[in-house]
């Protein structure tokens, strides 16, 4: 009965002699190096996680400059050609009055990419400093980043079937603009770097704060 005024101890499965499969979740007992189901390779944790985590990450940011200067998409007609940027097509969404295609397309184009650079730096930090607040909540936190990582590729999906649907020979036609590849980099790389942050450092400092 002594323990029963304590509360409930969260323990990991590094700490209950465990490794599990980053692949399939298959778990096997510490000291096993390849998955018994999909032989993949077995490691507790990724050593080397927040380096990979931080190169992509600024890779990704370092993409994305250039995807909101230049133009996203080049439009030309008999009578002009006109480039938009990321922001300069939202406002003409708004201006046109599609106000809710501008916006998915905000939302999509600035919203999703800056609150995953935001959420990524923040979990990297908190591991790298070995917080114990929050945990459950950081956790969350990445599983909604990996989650909406899938539809950060709306503009670029907009652009090319505009691209293949849009061409009347010397009536009108449009193309990608060089901000197109750039975003399609910075989605790339930022999905790369949540992929490369591993979950589970984040239950390590419960250990190293006791």
């Amino acid at each position: 009965m002594g323990s029963a005024g304590q509360s409930h101890k969260l323990i990991t499965a590094r700490d209950a002699g465990l490794v599990a499969c980053q692949q399939c979740g298959q778990v096997h007992a510490m000291g096993a190096q390849v998955c018994k189901r999909c032989e993949g390779r077995l490691q507790s944790r990724d050593t080397e996680s927040l380096q990979k985590v931080w190169a992509w990450l600024i890779a990704g940011i370092i993409a994305y400059i250039p995807a909101n200067i230049y133009p996203m998409l080049l439009t030309s007609t008999l009578v002009e050609r006109s480039e938009s940027t990321i922001i300069g097509g939202v406002v003409e969404l708004f201006e046109h009055g599609s106000w809710g295609i501008a916006t998915i397309v905000f939302a999509a184009s600035v919203m999703i990419p800056v609150g995953k650079f935001v959420a990524i730096i923040y979990l990297a930090i908190s591991v790298q400093r070995r917080s114990n607040a929050n945990q459950h909540e950081r956790h969350k936190a990445y599983e909604v980043v990996e989650f909406i990582g899938r539809w950060s590729m709306i503009d670029v999906f907009v652009v090319a079937i505009l691209s293949a649907l849009v061409q009347l020979d010397t009536i009108a036609t449009v193309n990608p603009g060089i901000a197109a590849v750039s975003f399609a980099l910075s989605v790339i790389f930022t999905m790369l770097s949540a992929q490369a942050f591993d979950s589970r450092l984040i239950w390590d400092a419960a250990r190293t704060q006791e």
